[in-house]
């Protein structure tokens, strides 16, 4: 069914301050791209002059933009969550037809709620529970023990691992692995012995994992993913890691192994995290950047490193670390260097 709201009902839904005509939204799009019955909104300044050359019916906009706009228009301080909101209310997320397909294979031992909904080819082994009104797509799995709470959406051929439990309206999306093995090995003079992975897997409330995605079991301890967090497509979770609340990620980053990074922090794509240190609250990190040591202090942290031998980087950070000590010494060398060069009389 198609949803449609008039601003009058956005607003008072919402909040905000409606300006203009009172008219019918069925869609949300971008400035550029919207037309007929279509919102939009301007976050960034620097688009402004879109305004007057969009079609779209409406625009959400800042208090700043209003008073020069003829257009209908809702007012609010943020005008890109507004749009988020919007475009949740005109699309909200499918609801559970219940009932479990009949070539879906599901343990006696499990518990699957009655109001949940288990698509085609779906595998739930002994012990697992589905909670209410979860939808559990075509060909996911699993495992033993799983634990999955209500309002969750596991989208087709996601696998959760024996050991997993993960919280209420969590999504996973397609090819996401919840609990696989971290990677544990002792080197035994001539082969590797493989370290049995014998920790879970704890997501909280309200988190989404994005597609092919892993997120490992702990080896002893768990791996723990906080209440709202956002963790972008084929990003890894090592053992261990412990990610805080309402932290997100993008596409590509690498976590190794009993890593803690806390809450509200923002990695950029690629970025590469290495194991055993701390990252506190409140953290971004831009993308592309190699963190190699503990991060203590909230704030903004950036830069890469071209490869190279490991004894030269080695030397050279010793260096790197002090550059600007040593800018400002050549700066008053070639000061005191002037001084000394001057013309005697």
């Amino acid at each position: 069914m198609l949803l449609s709201f008039r601003l009058s009902g956005l607003v008072e839904l919402l909040g905000g301050e409606r300006h203009g005509d009172d008219v019918l939204i069925t869609g949300v799009s971008s400035l550029e791209k919207a037309g007929e019955g279509e919102l939009a909104f301007l976050a960034n300044p620097r688009l402004r002059a879109q305004l007057q050359t969009s079609h779209a019916a409406a625009f959400i906009v800042r208090p700043t933009e209003s008073a020069s706009l003829k257009h209908p228009h809702i007012v609010t301080r943020d005008p890109q969550l507004y749009f988020a909101q919007v475009a949740q209310l005109l699309h909200p997320r499918p609801v559970a037809v219940a009932g479990i397909h009949p070539r879906a294979i599901v343990d006696p031992l499990a518990k699957v709620a009655a109001s949940a909904q288990i698509g085609p080819g779906v595998v739930i082994e002994a012990g697992a529970v589905v909670g209410e009104r979860t939808i559990v797509k075509a060909n996911a799995y699993l495992g033993e023990r799983v634990e999955i709470g209500d309002d969750c959406l596991i989208h087709p051929n996601t696998s959760v691992h024996s050991g997993a439990f993960i919280g209420d309206r969590v999504i996973l999306h397609s090819n996401a692995v919840i609990a696989g093995d971290g990677f544990g090995n002792a080197w035994a003079t001539d082969h590797w012995e493989k370290i049995p992975q014998l920790g879970r897997v704890l997501i909280g409330n309200d988190v989404e994992i994005g597609s092919c995605t892993t997120v490992d079991r702990g080896a002893l301890n768990d791996t723990i993913i906080g209440n709202g967090a956002r963790i972008d497509n084929l990003i890894q979770v090592a053992h261990n890691v412990e990610i805080g609340e309402h932290t997100a990620m993008a596409a590509c980053v690498g976590i190794a192994g009993s890593t803690k990074i806390g809450a509200r922090c923002q990695i950029g794509g690629a970025v590469m995290i290495s194991g055993h240190l701390e990252i506190c609250d409140g953290v971004t990190v831009m993308g592309g950047t190699l963190v190699a040591k503990t991060i203590r202090e909230a704030g903004v942290y950036s830069g890469s490193y071209p490869m190279q031998t490991y004894d030269d980087w080695r030397h050279n950070a010793a260096h790197l670390r002090h550059l600007d000590e040593l800018a400002k010494r050549i700066k008053q060398l070639e000061k005191e260097i002037a001084v000394l060069t001057l013309p005697t009389e």
